[in-house]
């Protein structure tokens, strides 16, 4: 089954939301919707960025748990840069997107 990960910078937090809670909460929304495979926060440009990878059948399929992810992101702090990719050998391409053939 393919792999995919959508990442996000994570800014100000909403109000009620603890930090420690938002990784944590990312990975149970697509954890309700499929197999997640790993999940991290880092820095990157001074700003949290938030990572789950996770199978999904196909860029539709995988397209609805980004969006999930994101969804409950954006509930729980300010978020920008979204982004969906699907994992080809051992490179990243954007969801939908052809990759060349080597």
């Amino acid at each position: 089954m393919p792999s995919y990960r959508v990442t996000a910078s994570v800014g100000l937090l909403r109000p009620g939301t603890a930090a420690p809670d938002v990784l944590p909460e990312a990975v149970a929304a697509a954890r309700a919707l499929t197999t997640v495979e790993a999940f991290d926060v880092g820095v990157v440009r001074g700003r949290a960025r938030v990572t789950v990878r996770f199978e999904a059948a196909d860029d539709t399929v995988a397209r609805r748990i980004g969006w999930a992810v994101i969804e409950r992101l954006d509930e729980l702090a300010e978020t920008t840069d979204g982004h969906l990719t699907r994992r080809y050998g051992n490179r990243w391409y954007p969801a939908g997107a052809r990759r060349r053939q080597d």
